[in-house]
């Protein structure tokens, strides 16, 4: 049987563009939500979820960190995609043609510039792959849409002008996650270790909690809080570490790391992606 990856949008949308960058031998399955994708690998109608959880231009993907603790889920990879937005129109119409573009609202202003030279107008769209596949079926002219090269393929469009955005670092950083972790790997280029963790009700907890990362030489990578429950008092943290657990001054820090916290939990441990460089 083929084995499926779940995503989160519309066929063409950059998530499906990471599947196929990331996993090509696995059959691509379009979600409509990120709890949908999650629901998918848990039920085993998928075998593994591509999901978004940072952008170097827009920071951590909403609600997302709220979900993988509770997913059930284990991170086994991690996965990164320049977003590179195309313009496209329907077939055989120029650039000159087009008087509006539909589109997610997070690539409008990644695209100002070119939009402005051009004097084409900005629309909102729910999801901009979902854009193009009905930009294909209503044949609008003058509409453009601005989405992957790859929804432009899907939905038999012309792609008009590639490369539009503004800044050429914007990427996205995924995490492809599955129903069982695998802790016997290493990494060519090193490993990441991903974990939440609440810390206790004392003075300068956190503070001591990192000392034990400094102390034994372990590089943090991300450290993000956010709010749990509804509550100011009540906050999780999210943070990357190089190394694995195994790891003689990994699993020193997560030691030091426990006795000042009141809940800690690993979510993933996988090969480090070069892309980070």
């Amino acid at each position: 049987m083929t084995s499926r990856i779940a995503f989160q949008g519309e066929p063409g949308a950059y998530s499906h563009e990471a599947c196929q960058a990331a996993r090509p031998y696995m059959e691509a399955m379009p979600c409509e939500s990120f709890d949908e994708v999650i629901a998918a690998v848990r039920s085993g109608k998928a075998d593994q979820a591509m999901l978004p959880i940072e952008n170097t231009t827009y920071g951590r993907v909403a609600d997302i960190h709220r979900l993988l603790p509770e997913s059930g889920l284990h991170i086994l990879d991690e996965a990164f995609v320049r977003v590179r937005i195309s313009l496209m129109g329907l077939a055989g119409g120029k650039l000159e043609d087009i008087n509006i573009v539909r589109a997610h609202p997070v690539l409008l202003p990644q695209s100002a510039s070119f939009l402005k030279l051009h004097g084409i107008r900005g629309i909102s769209a729910a999801d901009s792959a979902g854009a193009a596949a009905k930009l294909a079926k209503t044949k609008t002219p003058g509409e453009g849409v601005l989405a992957s090269a790859l929804a432009a393929e899907i939905y038999g469009l012309d792609l008009l002008a590639e490369d539009v955005e503004d800044h050429g670092h914007n990427t996205t950083r995924f995490v492809i996650m599955g129903r069982e972790p695998n802790l016997e790997r290493r990494g060519e280029h090193g490993m990441i270790t991903t974990f939440v963790f609440e810390v206790r009700n004392i003075p300068a907890a956190l503070y001591k909690a990192m000392g034990g990362f400094a102390t034994n030489g372990v590089n943090m990578t991300k450290l993000e809080s956010y709010m749990v429950d509804g509550s100011f008092n009540a906050t999780r943290f999210y943070a990357d570490i190089e190394g694995h657990p195994d790891d003689r001054g990994v699993q020193l820090a997560l030691e030091e790391l426990a006795y000042f916290t009141s809940t800690l939990e690993i979510l993933g441990v996988y090969p480090r992606d070069p892309a980070r460089d």
